[in-house]
């Protein structure tokens, strides 16, 4: 990695942990930094696996009842312990549910990462087709008392519309676009010279965290939260899509 940039401020920018003034500064320096560009679309990818793969598991409140009674009981701890026979079968089993746990989690790991990538070839298409000329948006206004209306009879859900002019992202307008072989909701937004859809559509899936990656030098993100699925895309840098997606996640 040739640029003295793609270390610390890289990363502080990849956390969203730079101010606004350093950050734009960064957002110029992607333009003219392939390597900048490349490390963070790195990023980016193995967040997302990481996210995909949810090995972390709580363990169950009875269980750490039960464990956090033992600790309390005044016992000695030879006493607690059990036999070497029985820690050896416990070892045993406790091998045997790992093994089968990681093979249901590498299962559903793939088909995750399936979905996603599927998806998002899907919605990069899509934004491609949208700056196409004439195709942004079908109504245009930067009022999110006009746009959401106009959803209505349009599609069997009412999707979230909300203008972040404030916080620099400017609501453009929306239109119907298809994911999935599905209708769905094309809210656009501009990001200075950028232009994100994010489109969205009723799911029965539980809240998710987002994943988020790289396509043909566009970036995207997906997440679920409150009955609708949201994928935001563009061409912008990733930190802004993270910040567009917080606020919207917080409406």
């Amino acid at each position: 990695m040739s640029c003295n940039r793609a270390g610390t401020v890289l990363h502080g920018y990849f956390d969203c942990e730079l101010d606004i003034l350093d950050a734009s500064e960064f957002e110029r320096h992607l333009e003219h930094c392939s390597d900048c560009v490349n490390a963070l679309e790195a990023l980016q990818f193995l967040r997302s696996s990481m996210n995909l793969t949810q090995l972390y598991e709580k363990a169950p409140a009875p269980f750490r009842k039960k464990v956090l009674a033992s600790l309390g009981s005044g016992r000695s701890v030879a006493a607690s312990f059990p036999s070497r026979t029985v820690w050896s079968w416990l070892a045993a089993a406790a091998a045997i549910l790992l093994t089968v746990y990681l093979g249901v989690q590498l299962g559903t790991s793939q088909r995750a990462g399936d979905y996603g990538t599927e998806l998002a070839a899907e919605i990069v298409d899509a934004h491609l087709r949208s700056l196409q000329p004439g195709h942004l948006v079908d109504v245009v206004s930067t009022d999110q008392h006009t746009v959401k209306p106009w959803f209505d009879g349009k599609l069997d859900f009412s999707p979230p519309v909300h203008d972040f002019a404030d916080q620099g992202f400017p609501l453009q307008g929306g239109r119907i676009d298809v994911v999935h072989g599905r209708t769905v909701a094309a809210v656009v937004y501009a990001r200075r010279k950028h232009f994100v859809n994010v489109f969205i559509w009723p799911t029965n899936e539980k809240d998710s965290a987002p994943s988020s990656g790289a396509r043909q030098g566009y970036q995207w993100t997906e997440w679920r939260k409150g009955g609708m699925e949201f994928c935001a895309v563009s061409d912008a840098a990733p930190s802004a899509l993270e910040q567009l997606r917080s606020l919207l996640t917080s409406n």
